[in-house]
């Protein structure tokens, strides 16, 4: 096993796993206190949209994606404020309304796009050295502003009516953290995929919540949560010869049963 460490594309998956561990254990743990994981699965799937314009038009995928995905997230949060009783529906329409859009423009684009399951289902043995720079300045700048404005996430997350007593801007920061989610989303496609990083979200922020409370103390233990299970995926992956990104989200599949077993008793 350990001879698998010399190789630099698996030291990559590796760091990477870290990097999307941080990313995800901080933005997961906002996602769920806020009740947002509808919204960010929406989010996830629609951004499919972005690929199809980045190969139909032979753009850069990356900065393709980000701006479809940032686009969409804003207009889902501008209309889910604004008819909050149908928020659901529209989220579902958007969801929808991306993957469609993405598989139309790949249908008409010249070629096989063989990129496609990369992107996916995530190629965490395949991330290069600017997708690695890519998650550490993503995740510097969610902690900053976790730091920073941690006070009023707290408040918009747990109160707004109190948060708006406060003069807390609460618009300014629901908007903000609808932007931090997609940014998420875009920087760890690469690595675990569109279908798969709601897991990488969701799973390790559900087990870090039944030991506390606090928002911050989540947020760690989620990152650590979700570090164990990419560093157990990747050895899976490799004893059992198995895709990475799908080992990873199996592993924390396991980790969300048991964590419910042991919450049962």
């Amino acid at each position: 096993m350990l001879e698998i460490l010399h190789y630099s594309f698996f030291q990559n998956a590796l760091v990477a796993a870290l990097l999307v561990s941080i990313a995800c254990g901080v933005m997961g743990s906002l996602v769920m206190i806020n009740r947002l994981f509808s919204m960010a699965g929406g989010i996830t799937h629609a951004a499919f949209g972005g690929l199809g314009i980045a190969f139909y038009f032979s753009l850069p995928l990356m900065l393709s994606v980000g701006g479809f995905t940032l686009l969409i997230a804003l207009l889902v949060a501008y209309l889910s404020q604004n008819y909050p009783h149908r928020s659901d529906s529209i989220i579902a329409v958007i969801w929808a309304f991306g993957m469609a859009f993405g598989l139309i423009l790949i249908d008409m684009s010249a070629g096989y796009q063989s990129d496609i399951m990369a992107y996916l289902f995530g190629s965490i043995l395949a991330v290069s050295s600017e997708d690695l720079w890519a998650l550490f300045i993503a995740d510097i700048g969610f902690v900053f502003l976790i730091l920073i404005f941690y006070k009023q996430f707290v408040a918009i997350s747990f109160d707004k009516e109190f948060a708006l007593l406060r003069g807390v801007g609460v618009n300014f920061f629901y908007y903000l953290l609808i932007v931090m989610i997609a940014l998420c989303i875009v920087v760890c496609i690469r690595a675990v995929g569109l279908i798969l990083i709601i897991a990488l979200l969701s799973v390790p922020c559900f087990i870090a919540e039944a030991y506390t409370k606090r928002l911050g103390t989540m947020m760690v233990l989620s990152c650590l949560l979700s570090a164990f299970f990419c560093v157990l995926g990747l050895c899976v992956s490799y004893v059992l010869n198995l895709s990475g990104s799908a080992s990873i989200i199996m592993v924390a599949c396991v980790g969300f049963a048991l964590a419910l077993l042991f919450k049962k008793r």
